[in-house]
């Protein structure tokens, strides 16, 4: 589902480009230092101090996985844009049977756009990116830098230009001996594992379609302009409802499917056909984001795989994934084969939020760290390919998108900044850039 945000708050007024120089400059200094500190942690067992950095419903929900992963854990700093999401976030971690084990000092709870820059200095081993989608690249960068290891939530970026920024820290990550670990969560659930390799392994023949369909129904009530709220603030507290916020709905939520689909096929589709547009969030309130998409990939095998999905209040549900092969087929959430080998698994998402964190910590001790860099970076790029189809309405191929110089930031960071009036996107008209 969507996530809440954090997002974080500078005093004055500053580009993209100084924005990310500044914060990786502080950053570097220390990240040797801090690599190989991580590194005696995880080699004498010790424990391992995590920073949380957007505390919104799914940061305050990871931070309590984190600890319920691992007894050698504690929350030691936490940042976010507005103070009373902070608040409310420690309020409700202190409240859990991990709650000795929440021990942020008033010196490391932190506010503001630069939060999490100072929750990454602040001394921690491991730091928990759960921002909105957009802010995910600059802070990846920022860690990485210092030599954190990074669990990163879903999706890691809102265009192609920060899809290949975090592809390459993945790589600069790998090199440092650091552990990035997905919060696409469905990799780390034991009946999906199961049910996937059953598919990799051939129980259902060769793969020729495949088909997820999640329809539901709205997310939630856009938040109303408050006196003196400048346009960054506004679309902040309205994140999901825009795009360079959080990469569109079929980005942010739908990526868990066209995930789990590119894990089972095993490779990425080659290109993609969508349609999608506003039939019932069509009010400005909404942004500038889609309410359905329909989307087309293709592979060069022949394979197509048909993704659809919708918010709808009062329309019929469903939230199924299907592939469809040559011996039987797969429906991937009832855990169930159907023809020549016929299975029943079952499954539980639940313990997933925990063991991501679990393997994580473990890979850390071990000394051979998680990467998780590609798949997440692919799948998140594979909602994006959909969504610029749907917009610009022409077919599009993977290496157009991975190649695009779209680039979703806005002219500057400050909470008081006026922004451009949010362009819902026209097929046909809206170009591909």
């Amino acid at each position: 589902m969507s996530k809440d945000t954090q997002a974080s708050s500078t005093p004055s007024s500053v580009t993209r480009r100084e924005f990310l120089k500044t914060s990786t400059a502080a950053a570097v200094a220390g990240a040797m230092a801090t690599q190989l500190l991580t590194r005696a942690y995880a080699q004498e067992n010790n424990v391992l101090k995590i920073g949380l950095i957007g505390c919104g419903g799914r940061g305050t929900g990871a931070a309590a996985n984190a600890l319920e992963a691992d007894p050698n854990t504690q929350l030691v700093a936490v940042g976010d844009a507005f103070q009373e999401r902070l608040e409310s976030s420690l309020a409700n971690l202190k409240d859990t049977e991990f709650g000795d084990r929440v021990l942020v000092d008033p010196d490391h709870q932190f506010v503001g756009l630069d939060a999490y820059q100072k929750v990454i200095d602040s001394g921690v081993d491991v730091v928990l990116l759960t921002t909105v989608p957009h802010f995910r690249p600059m802070h990846m960068e920022a860690a990485i830098a210092a030599g954190k290891h990074v669990f990163a939530e879903k999706p890691v970026a809102v265009d192609p230009v920060g899809v290949r920024k975090v592809l390459a820290l993945s790589e600069e990550a790998k090199q440092k001996g650091l552990a990035v670990v997905s919060g696409l969560c469905w990799r780390y659930e034991l009946g999906m594992r199961d049910v996937v390799k059953r598919v990799q392994d051939g129980q259902i023949g060769d793969i020729i379609a495949v088909q997820s369909t999640r329809f539901s129904g709205s997310v939630g009530t856009p938040t109303p302009r408050q006196p003196g709220w400048g346009d960054f603030r506004f679309q902040l507290k309205n994140w999901y409802y825009h795009t360079w916020l959080s990469g569109d709905f079929n980005v942010e939520q739908f990526v868990h499917e066209l995930d789990k689909v590119a894990w089972a096929v095993g490779s990425y589709p080659t290109s993609c056909l969508c349609t999608g547009g506003r039939q019932v969030r069509t009010g400005p309130e909404f942004g500038d984001i889609f309410d359905h998409f329909d989307a087309i990939y293709e592979w060069p095998n022949g394979i197509r795989y048909f993704a659809a999905n919708r918010h709808w209040d009062g329309c019929s549900g469903i939230h199924r994934d299907y592939v469809m092969g040559t011996q039987g087929a797969a429906d991937l959430m009832a855990y169930t084969i159907t023809g020549a080998n016929p299975w029943k698994g079952e499954g539980n998402l639940g313990p997933a939020y925990v063991r991501e964190h679990r393997e994580m910590f473990e890979s850390i001790r071990a000394g051979e760290p998680k990467n998780d860099g590609e798949f997440m970076a692919h799948s998140t790029l594979m909602g994006i390919m959909a969504r610029m189809s749907a917009y610009t309405g022409q077919q599009l191929s993977w290496d157009q998108v991975m190649n695009s110089q779209l680039d979703l930031s806005p002219p500057v960071y400050d909470m008081d900044a006026t922004l451009p009036e949010p362009e819902v996107a026209k097929p046909g008209v809206t170009p591909f850039v």
